[in-house]
């Protein structure tokens, strides 16, 4: 047994010894233990009479048996090593399984088990999927974004419910800098996994980052192919992000295609409970292109429509110099939901200053929110509308009214 281990285990066996005490387990590991001593003078002929004490005696005793039979059951769940020897010795009968309250109740237990420590040999027991967290803190936190709060919520959580959804999702975010696509992808991570971002169940490529250089693409395709596959195999609801979408190259977005396609080859790793997301500034002109016409005509940015701003989404990203459109992601309709970022207006970085004092427990003031909204640079040029840089370094102009 691997002394890493040892603590977590030991921390489970005290959770099952509690329920193995309750089967009526003395202190001696007796049905009976100390109580059968104080109550002696019952079995010579007390008020129970002796074949009363004997039927008791012989009820607790099977009580005491059920209960060791659970002990070896639940720790066999959590324990493999030598549990076939053990259950040939222990148990009474071939085939004993536990009873439908006993599984219920060994689910509860394995799920808390798993909250402190690594039970399984795959990321799946640390998942959350906390969709009600997940829409709370968007609504509450994401600013001037009504278009990407309803698609994200509505697109995830029927994916999660499906039973069996017929490919992967795939969302692609796009708009400026700053606008909130790093932040919701961290949202997602830290809502759908217990670890978030840190989960052997989530994986994040960079494209500068880890795809620098053109001529070693080749080896690229095969490096990414073979960590998709070993993170589903290893967690078959898994997430990757790739951030600066649109700076990727076109053949790493075919290299990866077939993870996001229809399911066809049962005799293949199922892909079908994975998540991509895209993250990319392309569109973002557009984006506000439509937004400030809106202004312009004295209509409220929440009448923009998805249907309206799709399309000319689409426009952009068909491109030829694109990535995208010289990928087959398109053509195929391997993206199920394009995710618009607007630009964020003036009220919309005050509440991101507000946001970054809280987070850091600091008192703030409506002066305050102004000053850090006045020190960002923002266009066009005439109508000074919309924050070039969205939100992005708001929590560092912040230090500015430290002491």
């Amino acid at each position: 047994m691997g002394q890493g281990r040892l603590p977590a285990r030991l921390g489970l066996a005290c959770c099952l010894l509690l329920l193995g005490s309750s089967g009526g387990l003395g202190s001696r590991g007796t049905p009976w233990g100390p109580w059968e001593e104080e109550q002696g003078s019952v079995a010579e002929g007390g008020p129970w009479g002796r074949a009363r004490y004997e039927a008791v005696k012989k009820h607790l005793g099977a009580v005491g048996a059920l209960s060791k039979q659970y002990w070896q059951y639940l720790a066999c769940k959590v324990w493999q090593e030598g549990c076939e020897e053990e259950e040939e010795k222990s148990s009474p009968s071939p085939g004993w399984s536990l009873p439908l309250v006993g599984q219920d109740y060994l689910e509860i237990l394995s799920a808390w088990y798993c909250s402190f420590g690594k039970c399984c040999k795959t990321g799946d027991c640390r998942i959350v999927n906390n969709i009600t967290g997940l829409e709370a803190d968007l609504h509450g936190q994401l600013h001037g974004q009504h278009l990407a709060k309803e698609v994200i919520i509505r697109a995830v959580q029927g994916f999660l419910e499906s039973p069996q959804p017929q490919k992967a999702l795939v969302l692609s975010f796009h708009g400026w800098s700053g606008t909130g696509k790093n932040f919701v992808a961290r949202m997602l991570a830290s809502h759908l996994y217990r670890d978030g971002l840190k989960s052997k169940c989530v994986r994040v490529f960079i494209s500068l980052f880890h795809f620098p250089h053109h001529k070693y693409m080749d080896s690229y395709k095969a490096q990414l192919k073979k960590q998709i596959s070993e993170t589903v195999q290893l967690c078959k609801q898994s997430l990757f992000i790739f951030d600066e979408a649109e700076k990727l190259h076109f053949s790493l977005l075919d290299a990866i295609k077939p993870f996001m396609a229809r399911y066809e080859n049962k005799g293949q790793v199922d892909y079908r409970r994975s998540i991509f997301l895209f993250l990319s500034n392309l569109g973002g002109n557009a984006i506000n292109e439509v937004a400030l016409d809106f202004w312009r005509a004295g209509r409220a940015r929440e009448e923009i429509s998805m249907e309206f701003l799709e399309q000319r989404l689409r426009l952009e990203l068909h491109e030829p110099a694109e990535n995208y459109a010289r990928s087959h992601l398109l053509e195929e309709n391997l993206i199920d939901f394009f995710v618009p970022f607007l630009p964020l207006e003036y009220h919309h970085v005050k509440l991101c200053a507000r946001d970054a004092f809280l987070a850091r427990g600091l008192p703030y003031t409506e002066a305050a929110l102004d000053e850090v909204a006045r020190m960002m640079v923002f266009v066009p040029k005439e109508e000074k509308l919309f924050s070039a840089q969205g939100c992005k370094s708001v929590s560092q102009r912040i230090n500015y009214f430290l002491p």
